[in-house]
């Protein structure tokens, strides 16, 4: 890399991460009302089931909404697969069946095509998008929209976190909730970016590694699969996250203790079910590094405290995805490389 090219390198992303908490603050004060109204019109229909569509970024806060919508409303909630309609040509009866699907652009073909079946099949559809005026949105009965603003950079980074909220204002208003405890989210958002430097220190171990092991449990699976996916489009270190039950059926044996292990603890029960597997991580002389709650950083090899004493466990992946995003940035920039354009990527993704 040239070095006027270093010095433009990452740019964009860096200034699409700080953007983060005036983006929180928008979504809470001039979208919540719009998402109210939508998630009220279909609590009215009464979905029995819940099926959630999305690639990526978006796959993974979709996954965040599963958690959201069978906690906290019991709706039972899969992933699609949307092969079994835009390949197979199946058509499921989608009667009172509510089709979220999830999209940074809205204009994946598949993702199009699946939810226009999903809708002839009966199915409640609603489109959560960056993009009002997207192809996902035109077909779609209902839409959020997100007001992330342009997003320039390949790596998301904004639009996840407001995906993530919008996702969650949803799901508090279809059990008649206004959403309120998140009103700390923009404040507490920017004193995480604020604390660059402690990630760059972190970065620093990350510099040469030829693989990494990100894991968690509950509502914070999501984010260690959000990390991993931006460690690897980024930096492209081979990062693969693991539920914590999952890693102990198996995966466990490749950890040892030149292999760094990031674990991403959430406050509340996700966090206590994780223990087990932090005691043998910690016992098979793991690298590991904690984003979590003081105690359990101090109990690990490094880590990143986390403000998450008046936070609820469900709004907590909202924060944690923010350091890490600063992390993929660093251990790019850190290896040479722009985090701004990774190789063979494009920002739109037409999969068919």
């Amino acid at each position: 890399m040239s070095p006027q090219s270093s010095e433009q390198a990452g740019r964009i992303m860096a200034a699409e991460m700080a953007e983060q908490p005036a983006v929180l603050r928008r979504i809470l004060e001039q979208g919540s009302p719009r998402i109210r109204a939508v998630a009220q019109e279909i609590a009215a229909r009464r979905p029995r089931f819940v099926l959630l569509t999305a690639r990526g970024t978006s796959d993974n806060a979709a996954l965040y909404a599963k958690y959201l919508l069978e906690i906290r409303l019991g709706l039972p909630c899969g992933l699609a697969s949307m092969s079994t309609t835009t390949a197979y040509g199946a058509r499921p009866d989608l009667r009172d069946v509510l089709v979220i699907t999830v999209s940074q652009s809205g204009g994946s073909p598949d993702l199009v095509d699946s939810t226009k079946a999903a809708r002839e099949a009966g199915a409640i559809t609603l489109a959560v998008t960056n993009n009002p005026d997207s192809p996902l949105a035109a077909v779609s009965e209902h839409h959020i929209d997100i007001l992330a603003g342009p997003e320039k950079a390949l790596p998301a980074t904004k639009t996840y976190t407001a995906s993530l909220l919008s996702l969650y204002l949803f799901a508090e208003g279809l059990r008649g909730g206004d959403g309120a405890e998140a009103a700390p989210l923009p404040g507490l958002a920017a004193e995480l970016l604020a604390r660059g430097a402690e990630v760059k220190q972190l970065a620093s171990r990350y510099r040469f590694a030829e693989r990494m092991v990100i894991t968690s449990r509950g509502y914070g699976y999501p984010t260690a699969k959000e990390a991993a996916l931006k460690l690897m489009e980024t930096s492209y270190i081979p990062a693969l996250s693991y539920s914590g039950a999952d890693l102990l059926h198996g995966p466990l044996a490749m950890v040892d203790n030149i292999s760094p292990v990031i674990a991403v603890v959430t406050d509340g029960k996700g966090g206590e079910a994780l223990q087990p597997v932090l005691d043998r991580l910690r016992g098979r002389g793991a690298d590991l590094v904690v984003i979590g709650p003081r105690e359990q950083v101090a109990a690990a090899s490094a880590g990143f405290e986390l403000p998450t004493a008046d936070v609820p466990e469900e709004l907590q992946p909202i924060l944690e995805i923010i350091p890490l995003q600063l992390l993929a940035y660093e251990v790019t920039i850190a290896r040479g490389q722009d985090p701004d354009a990774p190789r063979a990527l494009a920002k739109v993704t037409e999969t068919h």
